[in-house]
C-alpha cells in the first residue's frame, strides 16, 4: 500500500473537485491551530488523495505521513459496529440476541432484570449511562491525562451489576462508551474460534482482510510506522489507555487506512473481502432508527439525510490528545477522514470543518 501526500490544489486536482473544495481543505489543516499535524484522507468517484503536513510532535518529532497513527478514540466503535455484522453474517449472533447470552460466565446484570440486546448497544438505545459506575472515581487523578487507565475489564463487568438504567431499552438514544465497551465483549463470548480478547478478534475479522497495517489497539506503533505524540494545549499527553472499554476508543490508525476502511463501505459490492465481511458493509449502513429532523442511526454510525435524496453517514472521535472524523456518502461516491494530535476543544474546529469538507466534495 502505497503513500502520498497532495497539496489542496493537487488534492482538488486530483478529485476533479470543485474550486471550493480547495479552499475548504486549507481551512481544514488549519483547523487545529494547536495540534502539531494534521491528515486528511478524501475519495471523490473513484480517485483518492491524502494530506499531510507537520510533525509528529511539537518538540522532537518527525515528518508526519499518510501512514502515522493516530489515536481515534470513538471512531473506534465504527470498526465495532462492523464486526457486529460480520458475526452476524456468519451467524455467530444474532443481532437482537440479549447482552447476557455472551458475556462470561457468573457475569452479573444490573439489578432490575432489565433485558437489552446487541442492537440496543450498538445504536445506543440500552438506556445504559454514558460510563461504568465506579469509573469517574477511579479516573480522579488522572481526569485530563488517563481517565480510563486502570479501569480494568473486571471493573467494568463488576461495574454492570451496579448499574442503574437511564431510560427503558428503546426509549431513548443515550450516548454509551460503556454499552459499545460490553458489546466488544460480547463479541469476543460469541467468536466461534475462541478469541480470547477483542484486539485479536477485530484483527482476524477486520483489519487483515482490509489490509490495515496501520490499525490496530496496541499503543505502542509497530515496527518501521511513525505515531503521533497527543497535545492538549500543547501540552504532551500520555498515550491514551482504555483497556476495559477497549471496543469503545481504544483503536490507532492512519489517514491511510482510514480512508481505506470508509472506501469499503462506499461499494460494498466490490470489496475484495471475505463473503461475510462483505455482507456486514452492507448490513452496518441500515437505518436502525429515525431522529428528529430527519436524522437517524445506523449500527454505531450517524446519518444525516441530503435535499438531494442521498444520506450521509458519519462518526467522531476524540482522546485526550487527538481528534478524528469520518464520513462518506455512498450515492455521490465521496469520503473523508481528517485526523489531528490535539484534544477536542476551544480552537479545534476539525470535526466541523471535516464534516463541511466533505459537503463540499
Amino acid at each position: 500500500m502505497t503513500s502520498h501526500s497532495d497539496s489542496p490544489a493537487d488534492a482538488a486536482d486530483r478529485l476533479h473537485a470543485p474550486a471550493p473544495v480547495r479552499d475548504a481543505l486549507h481551512a481544514l489543516l488549519s483547523a487545529a491551530p494547536e495540534a502539531s499535524t494534521t491528515a486528511i484522507g478524501l475519495h471523490r468517484k473513484g480517485r483518492r488523495a491524502l494530506l499531510v503536513r507537520g510533525r509528529t510532535a511539537h518538540h522532537g518529532g518527525v515528518p508526519a505521513d499518510a501512514g502515522t497513527r493516530f489515536e481515534v478514540g470513538s471512531l473506534t466503535k465504527t470498526f465495532t459496529a462492523l464486526l457486529l455484522a460480520e458475526q452476524a453474517a456468519r451467524g455467530e449472533l444474532d443481532l437482537h440476541d440479549p447482552l447476557a447470552r455472551h458475556l462470561p460466565a457468573g457475569t452479573a446484570l444490573p439489578p432490575n432484570g432489565t433485558v437489552f440486546t446487541l442492537t440496543h448497544l450498538a445504536t445506543h438505545t440500552s438506556g445504559l449511562p454514558r460510563l461504568p459506575p465506579g469509573l469517574l472515581r477511579s479516573a480522579a487523578p488522572r481526569l485530563l491525562t488517563n481517565p480510563y487507565a486502570r479501569f480494568t475489564t473486571d471493573d467494568v463487568l463488576h461495574a454492570l451489576a451496579r448499574t442503574r438504567l437511564r431510560a427503558a431499552p428503546s426509549t431513548r438514544v443515550r450516548y454509551s462508551n460503556f454499552g459499545v465497551g460490553l458489546l466488544g465483549y460480547a463479541l469476543t463470548g460469541a467468536a466461534s474460534l475462541g478469541h480470547t480478547s477483542y484486539p485479536a478478534l477485530l484483527e482476524d475479522r477486520v483489519l487483515v482482510p482490509f489490509d490495515l497495517r496501520d490499525t490496530g489497539c496496541t499503543t505502542t506503533a509497530p515496527t518501521g510506522s511513525t505515531q503521533v505524540t497527543g497535545h492538549w494545549r500543547r501540552r504532551v499527553r500520555p498515550p491514551f489507555c482504555i483497556p476495559g472499554l477497549a471496543a469503545a476508543g481504544a483503536l490507532r490508525s492512519s489517514a491511510r487506512d482510514l480512508l481505506t476502511f470508509v472506501e469499503n463501505l462506499l461499494d460494498p459490492a466490490s470489496a475484495q473481502v471475505p463473503i461475510a465481511l462483505r455482507a456486514a458493509l452492507f448490513d452496518v449502513q441500515r437505518p436502525r432508527l429515525r431522529l428528529p429532523r430527519g436524522s437517524g442511526l445506523a449500527l454505531i454510525w450517524n446519518i444525516r439525510p441530503r435535499r438531494d435524496g442521498s444520506h450521509l453517514y458519519h462518526h467522531s472521535g476524540g482522546t485526550r490528545g487527538c481528534t478524528a472524523f469520518a464520513g462518506f456518502n455512498p450515492h455521490h461516491g465521496t469520503a473523508l477522514v481528517a485526523l489531528t494530535n490535539t484534544a477536542p476543544g476551544a480552537g479545534n474546529t476539525l470535526i466541523q470543518d471535516a464534516y463541511t469538507t466533505l459537503l463540499a466534495l
